[in-house]
């Protein structure tokens, strides 16, 4: 008896793209099928992976559609406002009942990742194309299996910097130097309720960051990661009239 693929959904406000022929030049197609085309190849059967974005009504994100997804990937940047509330408390909520949620890159500044952890999310940052080496801090975590060496090397990155306004993460996977100097905690999770919450800095939309292959393995990894354990949510009020003890009769 084989289990289910893992649903896969990526969610991007497909913005960038076309409104600028730079970033539409490295993503034809959007970011969040680039990263939809590599899940597929690399995980094959064991997953399903779907799309959405900001423009499709409910934002591609409806009742149906996040029950059907196991771990939802969230890109954007330019169109946080836009994101209308209720989808963040429907997204929020299954979060907690036990989705994985990897939010990429400046998704740290999205509704639903502020939501999440409770925290302004804020940062240094600066674009200047420089070079960032990716130090992995946590060798043995899930999310780092498959890497090699110490570290891995973006050529070309916007740098962001400590501080990073985020509550103590469960695990630091990766820490960033830039060549300007910052330094910055670029892989984190946390959990919330019974989901999982991977962070992970490297996506500015005019890089093609998401074809390197280090990129690749480590967003991989995080959808297996962050799969539902099938704990079960205790997060709502209960009343229960029944005691499971007897209780004495007290006047």
């Amino acid at each position: 008896m084989t289990s289910r693929p893992l649903r896969i959904t990526i969610w991007n406000e497909y913005a960038h793209e076309r409104e600028n022929p730079v970033v539409g030049k490295i993503y034809p197609e959007g970011i969040h099928n680039a990263i939809a085309a590599f899940l597929r190849e690399k995980l094959g059967g064991e997953a399903e992976v779907g799309t959405a974005t900001l423009d499709e009504p409910e934002h591609g994100l409806t009742v149906e559609k996040l029950a059907a997804t196991d771990v939802l990937y969230w890109w954007g940047h330019a169109k946080h406002l836009d994101v209308q509330d209720e989808i963040v408390d429907r997204v929020q909520q299954r979060v907690l009942e036990g989705m994985g949620l990897v939010v990429l890159h400046s998704g740290h500044d999205s509704k639903i990742f502020k939501r999440m952890l409770g925290t302004r999310c804020s940062l240094r940052w600066r674009e200047a194309g420089e070079r960032e080496r990716l130090w992995i801090t946590a060798p043995g975590h899930p999310i780092a299996s498959g890497l090699t060496g110490e570290y891995f090397e973006l050529p070309h990155a916007e740098m962001y910097g400590e501080y990073f306004d985020i509550p103590q993460p469960d695990d630091v996977i990766f820490i960033s130097w830039f060549e300007g100097g910052e330094v910055f905690r670029s892989g984190c999770t946390f959990t919330r309720g019974a989901g999982k919450i991977f962070y992970f800095r490297p996506g500015h939309e005019t890089y093609p960051i998401y074809y390197d292959a280090n990129i690749q393995q480590v967003l991989t990894n995080a959808a297996l990661w962050a799969r539902p354990s099938g704990t079960t949510y205790l997060g709502t009020c209960r009343n229960p009239t029944e005691s499971l003890s007897p209780i004495e009769r007290r006047e």
